[in-house]
């Protein structure tokens, strides 16, 4: 088992955009969802977007409308485009690999307002 390894984070301003990866190469990726979750300080860590293994999605309410999730699986490769960021996005952006049940490290993702 191999955990996931996010990248693409960074800072942007508010209204901006910034694109996460996650490689999982620890699974079957093709077979099995893919998320991602976020966790701001002092906060819980909350789901923000989930994919299934043929292709469907769904958000949180914060997110829908601005995030996509989407995945590559000849790449075990799964993505979040962020897009009309905002402050509370701020947060640490961590990937599951729900094969494997293996968290990724997380990756920063800062807003300024």
């Amino acid at each position: 088992q191999v955990q996931p390894v996010e990248s693409g984070g960074g800072l942007a301003q508010a209204g901006g955009s910034l694109r996460l990866s996650c490689v999982a190469s620890g699974s079957i990726f093709g077979i099995d969802a893919m998320g991602w979750y976020r966790q701001a300080p002092g906060k819980q860590r909350e789901f923000v977007a989930v994919i299934g293994s043929a292709g469907g999605t769904n958000y949180a309410d914060s997110v829908k409308g601005r995030f996509t999730i989407s995945r590559d699986n000849a790449k075990n490769t799964v993505y979040l485009q962020m897009d009309n960021l905002k402050p509370e996005d701020t947060a640490v952006y961590y990937c599951k690999d729900f094969t494997t049940n293996l968290w990724g490290q997380g990756t920063q993702v800062t807003v300024s307002s």
